[in-house]
């Protein structure tokens, strides 16, 4: 009896200890998530504008279906790369987030030379339609495959910011934490998203078969309003990869030993306050108009590369 009592006695001192380590890891996890909430803004604001554009019946399948990319970028992909790399490898971190940082550039510019560009871009669309036939699923699958790989980008960032708040050389403590702030994360993110691509669906039925004028009034304001604010969705959304793309490189720079292009931008924002509203936005612009800057860049060296490997492909057939 004695002995079934220590036995009991030694279950619940292992329970107490697990209970205390989930609760730090839980505790941990929030912590982490909440320092890269910026991140997930601009993820949420990115991911709308690759549904745009198809049927309603096939929004939620492709929210689903890059929300689905997104759990294996964290989890599969990123999460271990964390731990390793922070556990061997921490000098390594910087320069591939720059990189991450460089790709986020060059498609925010891309999207905005395309806008200032309206007849090259028309004449591109044309040329997509025709050399695919207008195939709807071709151009689900590139859209999906695009959002994955822009969400392969923020997730990094999320997950490094997420990495860089926990307090704990526990390595399996560490990956508990990250792979909470991972699901948690992308269940906010993408339930926002489909929340946000639904909404005239939603405005349409209220509109419809609202039983109160104020219910139908609501639902077609819904309707009259979702794609002006789906545009200015996609302004957001560009300017976020612009925003994120930027201060990645900055940063990525102080991280590697050259500190004054952050401690100028730093110096600047603090004129307009200690951490304020104020100094946030000069940051975010000046972060900005450096990411357009360095995608501008990139445009013909990328589209060279292409066409180089596209002309390569060709003389290989």
């Amino acid at each position: 009896m004695s002995g079934l009592l220590a036995l009991l006695d030694d279950v619940a001192a292992i329970a107490k200890v697990a209970a205390a380590s989930v609760d730090d890891v839980i505790g941990q996890a929030t912590k982490a998530g909440a320092k890269a909430a910026g991140a997930v803004i601009d993820d949420a604001a990115v991911t709308p504008k690759y549904v745009h554009g198809f049927e309603a019946k096939r929004e939620l399948p492709i929210v689903w279906r890059i929300a689905r990319g997104s759990i294996f970028n964290k989890l599969v992909i990123l999460l271990p790369a964390a731990l390793l790399l922070s556990s061997f490898a921490p000098w390594a971190i910087p320069p591939l987030l720059m990189l991450g940082g460089a790709y986020l550039c060059f498609e925010g510019a891309e999207k905005v030379w395309h806008w200032l560009s309206p007849h090259h871009s028309d004449v591109e669309e044309a040329t997509k339609k025709k050399s695919s036939g207008a195939d709807t699923a071709h151009l689900e699958e590139q859209k999906v495959k695009g959002a994955i790989k822009t969400d392969f980008i923020l997730s990094a960032e999320i997950m490094t910011i997420a990495l860089s708040a926990l307090e704990t050389d526990n390595v399996w403590f560490r990956g508990a934490a990250l792979a909470i702030v991972g699901i948690a994360i992308t269940i906010m993110v993408y339930g926002a998203v489909a929340l946000i691509v639904k909404a005239d669906d939603v405005g349409l039925h209220m509109a419809s078969n609202g039983r109160l004028g104020a219910t139908r009034k609501i639902g077609e304001g819904v309707v009259r309003g979702m794609p002006g604010f789906l545009r200015a969705l996609t302004i957001v959304g560009t300017a976020a990869m612009l925003w994120v793309g930027g201060s990645i490189i900055v940063h990525g720079m102080a991280e590697m030993g050259w500190h004054a292009p952050e401690d100028m931008i730093d110096g600047l924002a603090h004129l307009a306050g200690d951490g304020g509203m104020g100094a946030w936005t000069i940051k975010a612009v000046i972060d900005g108009i450096l990411g357009l800057f360095l995608g501008l860049l990139l445009l013909p060296l990328v589209s060279g590369t292409m066409a180089l490997f596209g002309a390569a492909k060709t003389a290989g057939h």
